[in-house]
């Protein structure tokens, strides 16, 4: 990619990706679906929801190919994405992706976990340059919420709200 890219607003790369933000997703049970402390971001799990419908859903292994894995974790970052600018107002406060929890619902023997996750974290490099690098945990599980075959937490650094 050329420098001016990596120049641009997170609005503008987003443009340039050609992915434009969904409203952020609401919790579906008694959490919030973000929380602020100090400068800290932490959203709640991100499912591949789109269009308001649960877009990848079922286990990777059986029913979800890994590249089907690959592109509900995409989608999982862009509602992740969604939930950081509802709580920054603006993207461009992002200092730091600190780390994303990712879950990946699996059929028995299914080992690609890094490789579905991957579809998240290179997103937010591809959105954050630099700032979107980040430590990651990359879980097998056997049951998800509503039968999701992808779930992902981001913790991001913020940089402070401008004194009044």
């Amino acid at each position: 990619m050329n420098q001016a890219f990596f120049n641009m607003s997170v609005e503008a790369k987003l443009m340039e990706l050609g992915i434009q933000l969904p409203p952020p997703p609401p919790a579906v049970a008694a959490y919030e679906p973000w929380m602020r402390t100090g400068n800290l971001i932490l959203t709640s799990g991100q499912l591949p929801w789109k269009n308001g419908e649960l877009a990848f859903s079922g286990k990777c292994g059986a029913e979800i190919t890994e590249d089907q894995g690959y592109q509900a974790a995409r989608q999982c970052a862009i509602n992740a994405i969604s939930q950081l600018k509802a709580a920054a107002g603006d993207l461009d406060r992002v200092r730091q992706i600190v780390k994303v929890d990712g879950y990946v619902h699996t059929a028995p023997g299914f080992r690609g976990h890094p490789q579905v996750l991957n579809g998240a974290s290179e997103l937010f490099r591809s959105v954050f340059g630099e700032r979107g690098r980040h430590a990651r945990l990359a879980v097998g599980i056997d049951e998800m919420p509503l039968n999701a075959a992808v779930q992902i937490c981001v913790t991001a650094e913020i940089e402070d709200y401008p004194i009044s």
